[in-house]
């Protein structure tokens, strides 16, 4: 039971045990999440079909802090307010809308954070998120995974060649530091709170 509660992700500290108020506050904690996912799709940098932006960065942060179920919960309904139209992805609605746009060029991409955010969350459930090593592995493997879904679904659209040119190479070393950066953070933010017994 001890071992249980040490191995929970940070928000299950802001969650109350059961009952309605917790379903509230999850649905809250989304709600929020996806504001995050739709800042953090809109600062972006022009390169190509593909945009760099900080949402790498977000679904990361959003993973190791709320968990897998949540984590993939929060990306599911970020997805599903896109499909709905709302101008949530990064390219929207410069570049069309709903399923329409989920379909494009990014569509492996987006796939690809509800992956990342499993796998990511997973490891904060096993209490992964208290130790940079492990994290930074984990968001790797996650990295890895969404970065390759991104690139299968491109290659489709465009070939295989001009994918890797401008769906992988631009975001390497940028993805690495996004990946460092919320490998740190995360960790660090449970080194600040007093050690429960």
């Amino acid at each position: 039971m001890a071992l249980a509660a040490t191995m929970r992700p940070l928000v299950s500290l802001a969650l109350p045990e059961k009952g309605a108020a917790r379903l509230a506050t999850q649905l809250f904690l989304a709600i929020v999440g996806t504001l995050l996912l739709t800042l953090s799709a809109k600062t972006k940098v022009v390169l190509g079909p593909v945009d760099i932006s900080l949402q790498t960065l977000a679904v990361l942060l959003i993973a190791s802090a709320f968990g897998l179920r949540l984590g993939v919960a929060t990306l599911l309904l970020y997805m599903a307010e896109g499909a709905m139209g709302f101008p949530v992805f990064q390219g929207t609605p410069e570049k069309g809308i709903g399923v329409a746009y989920m379909l494009g060029s990014t569509g492996g991409y987006l796939a690809g954070f509800v992956v990342m955010a499993a796998i990511v969350g997973w490891a904060a459930d096993r209490g992964w998120d208290r130790h940079p090593v492990k994290l930074f592995n984990a968001m790797l493997v996650g990295e890895v995974v969404m970065m390759a879904m991104g690139f299968a679904w491109l290659a489709m659209l465009i070939g295989a060649e001009k994918s890797w040119q401008f769906g992988i190479v631009p975001f390497i070393v940028g993805d690495l530091i996004k990946v460092a950066l919320a490998a740190s953070l995360v960790p660090a933010v449970w080194s600040l709170l007093p050690k429960r017994p």
